[in-house]
């Protein structure tokens, strides 16, 4: 009869030892959760894109769910196409807008991180956005636009691991693909079309720089329209495209 009760003293010890150490194993219990959402990440998924092209992202699917649990009809207008097939103005508009160290950095720009958290800290708010293409890009195709820590985490390593696994040439041909443009619209195809009735090929300078400047609030603004935020965005973005030579 003593090895039962042997046993039984064994079974009760992890409880005891739970119960006299109550915020470390709450600690313990957050952390294996932690870990255990990083383990699960779709890192697989990254690097099928190599190849292949997503088929719905995490962005369409958030858009959609949005749209019909308020009884609205959701259309998606996508194109794939080729970097090469995208006017190469659109391509330098969106890098100096939205990552000017797109080409050198390794996924994160830290000077713009310091700028943004210095900024946010001064104005006491979310003020100013420092996330690279490629961080972007992760957010769009694999996560929530949730801003609570642990999304941000999963964020941070699967952009580290991206920039590991694709080109940097598949990242931005990926990015210009998927971005959203408007409601329903995805892709740099698809934006030149609804808003210039062109093909992204030929979009001219200005075009460019017009999609370029509501890749921020594309749900807000219109590219083909003069408004005052469109207006002196674009015309930033062609100044800052002239400075570099481009």
């Amino acid at each position: 009869m003593a090895l039962p009760d042997q046993l039984k003293d064994f079974g009760r010890a992890p409880l005891r030892w739970i119960k006299a150490h109550k915020i470390l194993s709450v600690g313990l219990l957050i952390l294996l959760w932690i870990l255990t959402e990083i383990a699960t990440l779709p890192y697989g998924a990254v690097g099928r894109l190599k190849k292949s092209n997503p088929s719905e992202t995490a962005l369409m699917k958030e858009r959609g769910d949005q749209e019909r649990g308020q009884g609205k009809a959701f259309k998606i207008r996508q194109r794939w196409v080729s970097l090469g097939s995208i006017s190469k103005d659109l391509v330098k508009a969106v890098i100096v807008a939205e990552d000017g160290t797109f080409w050198s950095h390794e996924g994160f720009d830290w000077y713009e991180f310091r700028e943004s958290v210095e900024r946010d800290i001064k104005e006491g708010r979310a003020a100013r956005g420092a996330s690279t293409i490629t961080q972007q890009l992760v957010k769009n195709v694999f996560l929530s636009s949730s801003k609570n820590p642990l999304r941000k985490l999963k964020e941070w390593i699967l952009t580290w691991y991206m920039e590991r696994v694709l080109s940097k040439s598949r990242i931005l041909e990926l990015y210009l693909n998927v971005i959203e443009w408007g409601n329903g619209i995805y892709g740099a195809e698809a934006a030149s079309v609804y808003y210039f009735g062109e093909p992204a090929s030929e979009l001219s300078r200005e075009e460019a720089a017009r999609l370029a400047a509501i890749i921020p609030s594309p749900r807000r603004f219109r590219a083909d329209e003069d408004t005052r935020f469109v207006t002196r965005r674009s015309n930033l973005i062609l100044e800052r495209m002239a400075a570099r030579g481009y």
